[in-house]
């Protein structure tokens, strides 16, 4: 008989492209994922998909079998948490789902003081928007507000995040701030680009964004090194050289302790405003403003 967590793991590495994705998503190892996968295939008696040195590319038997069981599959999730939800009355659980530097930075050190039980979720913005669609998450913290006057979802904006050229503390900067100080922006652009330059692969929107916003074009370079995250890059430019551009209150330590320097803000203000994307039929609502309430304090605290 098939097992159903073979499905479950299946699709995980379909939808996200690796084994060591899948297995995070599961929080399991990867030998395990790696013998759901091959069982289910046994079973089949087809094979799923192609393994490259990167990714799992789905085969058609594997696009197709996906079409099939993903609609029930999702139905046993959405069914799954709201038994959990139903059954833990003394011990309410909140499914929140947001960016790692977010949680780092702004929940991770008060969970312990928590009265409830809490199950975070890191992902990219519109696949979290999507389980929070379908009952799977309570609370999205989310820069981009989508409209859908069918959804449950409602959107409450609560801070803002500024996006500033950084730069390690051993870069010299002289010529770009003499630049930035006579208003030389052409002269300035040119100057960045001679310079070494970090971003992360989930915030290259906000590099170029930035730049077209400043520069009145798009950025005619790729940064030499595009890592995982935020904190990657402020940890490898910490005491270091090189440029990059962040969120301001993801840096705010670093800067305080004199690892890293604050270069510029920008002609143009680059905001993003931030929301609490939560459903309107959540269940634990005190639980809610709990968590929403220490996100309002934190990110008040590094604006002030």
């Amino acid at each position: 008989m098939v097992n159903l967590e073979w499905y479950r793991t299946f699709k995980e590495i379909y939808e996200n492209g690796t084994l060591t994705k899948a297995s995070v998503a599961l929080y399991a190892s990867q030998p395990g994922v790696s013998v759901h996968l091959n069982a289910l295939e046994a079973y089949v008696g087809k094979k799923l998909f192609e393994r490259t040195s990167r990714k799992m590319i789905p085969t058609e038997e594997g696009k197709f079998l996906y079409e099939y069981i993903i609609e029930s599959i999702n139905k046993l999730e959405i069914a799954e948490q709201h038994f959990k939800k139903t059954t833990q009355e003394k011990n309410p659980s909140l499914h929140v789902g947001m960016c790692s530097e977010m949680f780092q930075h702004s929940i991770e050190h008060e969970i312990p003081k928590l009265e409830f039980d809490l199950v975070a979720k890191f992902g990219a913005h519109t696949d979290l928007i999507k389980d929070l669609n379908n009952g799977l998450l309570d609370l999205v913290i989310t820069p981009r507000k989508q409209s859908d006057k069918k959804s449950l979802v409602e959107y409450t904006a609560f801070s803002k995040e500024r996006i500033i050229l950084i730069a390690g503390i051993k870069t010299d900067t002289t010529t770009v701030e003499a630049h930035i100080k006579s208003h030389n922006y052409e002269e300035l652009e040119e100057e960045l680009q001679r310079n070494t330059w970090y971003s992360a692969s989930n915030e290259m929107e906000h590099f170029r964004r930035f730049w077209y916003e400043n520069f009145k074009k798009r950025p005619s370079f790729k940064p030499n090194y595009i890592l995982p995250n935020i904190g990657s890059i402020i940890r490898c430019l910490s005491n270091e050289n090189g440029l990059a551009l962040v969120p301001d209150f993801l840096c705010h330590e670093a800067i305080s302790n004199n690892e890293i320097r604050r270069i510029w803000d920008g002609r143009v203000k680059t905001e993003n405003t931030l929301y609490f994307a939560s459903r309107t039929d959540l269940k634990y609502k005190k639980e809610l403003k709990v968590l929403q309430g220490i996100f309002r304090t934190k990110m008040k605290t590094e604006v002030d």
